[in-house]
């Protein structure tokens, strides 16, 4: 076998395993699982947040907004569960509000917290959903008192979600 054919065969070999992220007019794509979200206005920037298939900042403003699909290894756990899963990490949580909203055809958990990060005030926005043995979250974080602002982006970002499970 030709030295070159060798490289390229050890090369594809080692990449049995890889995870391949697309993101390309608001739909995401990875092996299990396939998604849309709603299109977020030019003043979000996404950004890379270590855990996130997809995370947005506001630059300046300390908002961000991120999502992620979880399609193994969640054992089922019920919405709140899951919500509060979301919140580890974060101290003086003071539950807001929650309420089951519709979403791609499913019941999902939507909380509001105010909570703290590493001493510091946020506004918590977090939305929890279960659908085709995957688990879908969105976060939206914003500095005390900023949240409402842009919370029709957020809002808008979860109209337009729908899923399609590919695994």
């Amino acid at each position: 076998m030709p030295r070159m054919t060798l490289l390229l065969v050890l090369l594809l070999a080692s990449c049995v395993g890889c995870r391949r992220v697309s993101f390309e007019d608001s739909v995401l794509s990875k092996p299990d699982v396939r998604y849309r979200v709603g299109e977020l206005p030019k003043h979000w920037r996404r950004v890379w947040l270590d855990g996130n298939d997809l995370a947005f900042a506001e630059e300046g403003t300390g908002r961000a907004l991120s999502i992620n699909a979880t399609c193994e290894g969640h054992d089922d756990p019920p919405l709140p569960v899951l919500t509060r899963h979301l919140l580890m990490g974060f101290t003086e949580r003071q539950e807001v509000a929650t309420s089951v909203v519709a979403m791609d055809g499913r019941e999902a958990l939507r909380s509001r917290y105010l909570a703290k990060m590493d001493g510091v005030p946020v506004e918590l926005e977090l939305v929890v959903l279960k659908k085709d043995n995957c688990v879908f979250d969105f976060s939206y974080v914003a500095p005390p008192g900023l949240a409402m602002e842009r919370m029709a982006d957020f809002d808008a970002l979860l109209a337009g979600f729908e899923s399609e499970h590919v695994g």
